[in-house]
């Protein structure tokens, strides 16, 4: 063990919030590590709807603060990290004019039992106010009301139980982990002595010093500040460093990516924002070549087991039936499906759609033997960690002393620097550079914006590709070696997108796991062992069907 090293603030917990509070407070030249017990975004962060959106059904709970922020931050991803964040044209479908009102207004006032239901009146006075919130840095165009004739022209297996459709723009993340992982980059690359640490567990701490342990041995820190970004293991993290807490009442969400394409025909690029019988909402859209169906919302409390069980299948699919009779839903169709526990304030609304989505960071402030105070980041939605982080870092700023130099709002993220206003001449010139082809220059642009330079670059014109999914040798060992794998599911479900669109099949695992055999210097016991712990997390907590088993 090193002697204790003097930094400003200690982040545990490497999710979305924290890495973008690190890259905030790195920005502003604090002395930050961060350090997560897992990967880096393999927790809560790794479990989202994969939307960037304003959170248009917070209008009915009156959190109108929030749709303000959300909207905001959506449109600002779309510019920072479009490589990763897209437009995604939304339909909701209407089942009546006028239902809806009283419930909204109930719920306005305070109820927390008001039935749901939403008539087109509703939808559409909700999607004018949503409009004008978004119209900060608005990029994307304002909504429609279509009608019965329309929505079924447009989406021809929607129910014709539908009155009307409401169509507006939101957004969606290709790779969420992925700009976790580009957040703790940007922050380690403008600040160097910064630190980011996957697979270290905080082991004690004495109320001054706090050791951390990890694959590189122990690690003794004394900060001044210490940021909680545990997410749904806030209160344990916060119990370990001496601060009971009760702060996190998480619910669990599930999701489904299935093999459908008369599905994703019938969608068109369009997602399908909809009601299902309970009233909680449910969405589908094409992620990545798979219809994405989600999610549930239940009671939940235990992160480290969390799975989609049958019932939720059930209901997922019951919903899919219900809105699209015309097409089958079966478990047959299931190639992967992901859950996660979101990190909600402690409430005690009878449901768990009524509990605020709204963020906090309350403090712990110093008591006992414990020398510093302790912010806990709260809640929030995974659209707004920019905001948050912002003002997170501004309450340890003015802890520290120290003044803000440079605000993240215009800041780009990762690949999303010096981004290219015509992604063509880019993948020509990349193209004539290196000697690749220019459509496989674009492919790379899209999966990791002008980051897809140095790789293209290192895979040179004719590369090695994987058997059944279109990533080259010289791509993954390229990751391996400059984005802190340490483990093969890091890189397959991660670093990557390979292992959430259900097309990883055995033999490119067993390859893939060679190449970090090679990078990392393991032993063919290492290697095997790898294979099968990914190999049983995701053909079980995943329900993955690998088609080809991989060498044992």
């Amino acid at each position: 063990m090193t002697d204790p090293h003097d930094i400003d603030v200690l982040i545990l917990g490497a999710g979305i919030n924290g890495a973008g509070l690190f890259r905030d407070l790195c920005e502003q030249g604090a002395s930050c590590v961060i350090a997560d017990k897992g990967d880096f975004g393999g927790g809560t962060s790794a479990a989202p709807s994969r939307l960037i959106h304003g959170g248009i059904k917070y209008l009915e709970t009156g959190e109108l603060r929030l749709v303000a922020q959300s909207t905001y931050e959506r449109n600002l991803l779309l510019r920072n990290a479009p490589h990763l964040v897209r437009p995604l044209p939304t339909v909701i479908p209407i089942f009546s004019w006028l239902r809806g009102i009283g419930p909204a207004l109930r719920t306005l006032l305070g109820s927390t039992t008001a039935p749901r239901g939403r008539g087109a009146v509703l939808i559409k006075i909700g999607l004018a106010i949503y409009d004008l919130y978004g119209r900060r840095a608005r990029v994307m165009p304002r909504h429609q009301l279509w009608s019965r004739a329309r929505a079924l022209r447009e989406i021809p297996p929607l129910t014709p139980r539908i009155a009307a459709a409401g169509r507006y723009y939101d957004a969606m993340v290709t790779q969420p982990e992925r700009l976790v992982w580009e957040l703790l980059a940007d922050g380690i690359r403008v600040n160097p002595a910064a630190r980011a640490l996957n697979y270290t567990t905080l082991q004690d701490t004495d109320g001054t010093t706090i050791r951390l342990t990890g694959p590189d041995g122990t690690l003794a820190l004394r900060p001044r500040i210490v940021v909680n970004a545990a997410g749904p293991w806030i209160d344990r993290v916060n119990a370990a460093l001496g601060a009971p807490s009760r702060l996190i009442g998480g619910t669990r969400g599930s999701h489904l990516l299935l093999d459908h394409p008369d599905l994703l025909a019938a969608l068109n690029g369009r997602m399908l924002y909809f009601e299902a019988d309970d009233g909680r909402i449910c969405l589908v859209f094409d992620y990545l070549g798979r219809a994405l169906v989600g999610s549930t919302d239940l009671r939940a409390d235990d992160p480290d087991t969390v799975a989609c069980d049958e019932a939720e299948v059930d209901y997922l699919l019951g919903a899919l039936r219900g809105l699209l009779p015309g097409l089958r839903f079966g478990r047959d169709q299931i190639v992967y499906a992901y859950s996660g526990i979101r990190p909600l304030p402690a409430s005690d609304a009878a449901m768990p759609g009524l509990i605020s989505r709204d963020h906090s960071a309350p403090v712990a402030e110093p008591q006992g033997p414990r020398v510093w105070p302790i912010l806990s980041l709260v809640g929030g939605k995974w659209t707004t960690f920019r905001g948050f982080a912002e003002e997170v870092a501004d309450e340890v700023l003015a802890r520290l002393s120290m003044s803000r130099r440079i605000g993240t709002a215009s800041l780009a993220i990762g690949g999303g620097r010096d981004f290219p206003a015509d992604p063509e001449v880019w993948a020509n010139a990349v193209a004539a550079r290196t000697g690749c082809a220019p459509d496989r220059a674009r492919d790379l642009l899209d999966r990791y914006g002008t980051t897809a330079g140095p790789i293209l670059a290192a895979e040179g014109p004719a590369p090695a590709m994987l058997a059944d999914v279109a990533y080259s040798l010289a791509e993954l060992d390229w990751l391996i070696r400059h984005e802190r794998v340490r483990h093969l599911a890091d890189l397959v479900m991660r670093r990557t997108a390979i292992a959430v669109t259900g097309r990883l099949t055995g033999r490119d695992l067993d390859r893939i796991a060679g190449l970090c055999a090679r990078a990392l210097d393991w032993d063919d016991t290492r290697r095997r062992q790898e294979i099968a712990d990914t190999r049983a997390m995701l053909t079980g907590r995943h329900r993955l069907r690998m088609d080809q088993a991989a060498s044992e």
